[in-house]
């Protein structure tokens, strides 16, 4: 094995690896968008003030699914309550949260239709930003394996099966986007 089948190797296992990453982040976002059923993953955008440092809902308290569309806060300090709820009022969820005692309950609201198609909308733009990425890394790598072409680090031939190969991966990781995307439509629009 040369040293260029080396480098073309490597930049073949990144740019699987940031495809990899640019998929997770998708995934991550989302699980950021509600559906009808309560999902612990909402909250995941909420700080709260934790003595002085910025700190997500989760490092603070326990979040539950309690029923369907209702989630429980239990925070691992009674004083979190009022700035657990200060902070979820000043989030954009939309979301008013009814405390008694030492626990917060969510309950999320019914969505409307008109509500749905707004968070498919927001779906697709998430996707396509995927997408976007994935390109980027793949016009990164394959810009790399030119370059090595280019400083003769690796035969034209060896260039092109390379530039294929990232292309295949590529295809693969947008598939998987595609069906992301379309795993999350049919949860939002199910009834």
């Amino acid at each position: 094995m040369s040293a260029g089948d080396e480098f073309i190797d490597d930049i073949k296992e990144d740019a699987g690896k940031r495809m990899d990453g640019a998929l997770q982040a998708l995934k991550t976002a989302f699980s950021r968008i509600r559906t009808g059923r309560a999902n612990a993953a909402i909250l995941d955008g909420v700080q709260v003030d934790y003595y002085g440092t910025p700190t997500p809902v989760t490092r603070v308290a326990t979040v539950s699914v309690e029923e369907a569309r209702t989630l429980l806060i239990s925070p691992w300090e009674k004083k979190m309550v009022v700035d657990i709820e200060r902070a979820i009022l000043k989030s954009d969820l939309g979301l008013t949260p009814n405390s008694s005692g030492d626990v917060i309950r969510l309950t999320l609201p019914p969505l409307t239709e008109e509500n749905r198609r707004d968070l498919v909308r927001v779906a697709r733009a998430e996707a396509e930003k995927g997408r976007v990425a994935i390109r980027n890394v793949r016009r990164d790598a394959v810009s790399d394996i030119r370059d090595l072409v280019r400083e003769k680090e690796a035969s034209e031939d060896d260039g092109h099966r390379a530039e294929e190969e990232i292309q295949r991966i590529t295809d693969r990781h947008t598939a998987a986007t595609d069906e992301a995307l379309a795993e999350k439509e049919a949860d939002l629009l199910e009834i």
